[in-house]
């Protein structure tokens, strides 16, 4: 499910989602920066011609082609399948507790999983599918990665949701990588792994064991300006959202114990009604751990479900490992240092792990600043392209200013940027060589001018 405002709020405060492979061009313990390392890994996309090559298959570049060679390397990593990678438990958990909890009517698992489906998917799924308006903040290019107009790399595991409905499958789970364009910090990373569950019920799932139930109906019409119009009956919606808010409080008391203190709140997604977010009281501090609601019927109807009713939900495999396992940096879910793998090697996925930090190397810390082009500046442009250039040695770049000419009304941003290795010391000359690297593309590539 999408849930964007989950990415948007990982503090996890750590913790609205929201990461897959081995990280190469920035975890070089035994081996220097070069400059040569570091325009190999200038953005891909940008202007029309050529093409992207993705998962075997060729996909035209456009103006809308935007996703940078570091990203494209993280494609088919998928760390959520890697044994005894923190993720790896976190979903064999998840797994394990709905084959046990849910079982169909001859002993076989009631839930289907899908945790190999190819990440690129076309924008008509990404979007359309799940009724984004066009015009709906979500599909901004500033905050997704597009392989050209027409295909992207999916934002969520929602993408696939109309097409399972399609194939007749009424629950069913989607676990895979997804990526979003967005800040850099400790909790956010431009690839990260959502599980996404769906359930639909018929009249007879859904009344079969109520007495009476007989004229218990799903849907009610009623007739609007010469349209008619269905909506679920009430008693069908208190019994879906029992059911959803029932299902997702067994899989969080499972995997944080019980006696957990959870409340619901109410929010709004654009393919549920009505929509919820969960939040855990963990640690005397209140975290999101996901976001579920009942289907909006048209979507279900347009798979081909018109006699169904249903609820889906949306959970980041990351944030749930971050605080099951108290991971403090994102990071290093992709770090290949045994110190923090061997971590994880356990007989048993419900042993707890109390997770013991590596040793933590200074951090260098550099600013930036410059005047923004006259228009379509974003920060997200200037975040992908630290990314894009720094990699996993940038641990945040936060804004630390903005000033704007009392004549001129030309706008100045002040960056700050954190560097720091997960398994070395760096040197300021290492860290020095990819900051004017930073300075002249962002200069070259953004537009802005420099106050260097």
């Amino acid at each position: 499910m999408i849930f964007w405002r989950l990415s948007k709020r990982i503090q996890l405060r750590p913790v609205k989602l929201c990461l897959a492979g081995v990280v190469r061009s920035s975890f070089r313990s035994h081996r220097g920066l070069t400059s040569q390392a570091i325009t190999s890994e200038l953005p891909t996309g940008g202007a029309p011609g050529g093409s992207l090559d993705v998962l075997g298959k060729s996909y035209p570049r456009d103006d809308h082609s935007n996703v940078p060679g570091k990203i494209l390397s993280k494609v088919g990593k998928n760390l959520h399948n890697r044994k005894h990678h923190p993720l790896w438990l976190v979903l064999e958990r998840v797994k394990h507790h709905f084959y046990q909890q849910y079982v169909g009517p001859f002993g076989t698992p009631l839930f289907s999983v899908f945790d190999g489906l190819s990440p690129v998917v076309s924008t008509w799924q990404n979007f359309d599918s799940l009724l984004i308006p066009e015009d709906h903040p979500s599909r901004k290019k500033g905050d997704n990665y597009y392989l050209n107009r027409t295909h992207m790399l999916r934002s969520h595991t929602s993408a696939h949701q109309w097409n399972l409905i399609r194939a007749g499958l009424n629950a069913f789970l989607v676990v895979g990588d997804v990526y979003r364009r967005d800040q850099i910090d400790s909790h956010h990373y431009p690839v990260f792994h959502q599980l996404e569950g769906v359930r639909l019920f018929n009249k007879h799932q859904l009344f079969g064991d109520i007495k009476d139930g007989e004229p218990l109906q799903l849907f009610e019409h009623s007739s609007r300006s010469s349209h008619k119009q269905e909506t679920h009956t009430l008693e069908a919606v208190k019994l879906v959202e029992f059911d959803l808010k029932q299902t997702l409080t067994k899989l969080v008391t499972h995997l944080f114990g019980e006696g957990l203190e959870i409340r619901w709140v109410d929010c709004y997604f654009p393919f549920t009604h009505p929509s919820f977010e969960m939040e855990i009281n963990f640690q005397g501090e209140w975290i999101e751990v996901l976001g579920c609601g009942i289907m909006e019927q048209q979507l279900v109807n347009s798979a081909g479900a018109q006699n169904n009713i249903g609820w889906a939900f949306g959970l980041g495999l990351e944030r749930l490992a971050m605080i099951l396992y108290k991971i403090p940096d994102i990071r290093l879910f992709w770090s290949e240092d045994e110190r923090f793998l061997k971590q994880f090697c356990v007989p048993n996925i419900n042993q707890d792990v109390h997770f013991q930090p590596l040793s933590k190397y200074p951090a260098l810390v550099n600013d930036i600043s410059f005047w923004l082009p006259p228009q379509n500046y974003s920060e997200n442009d200037f975040y992908d392209l630290v990314r894009t250039i720094g990699g996993d040695l940038v641990e945040k770049v936060d804004l630390i200013d903005k000033f704007e000419h009392p004549k001129t009304q030309r706008i100045s941003h002040c960056y700050r940027i954190t560097y720091r290795h997960m398994e070395k010391t760096l040197t300021q000359e290492e860290v020095m060589h990819i900051h004017r690297s930073v300075q002249a593309r962002a200069v070259q590539l953004l537009g802005v001018e420099g106050r260097f």
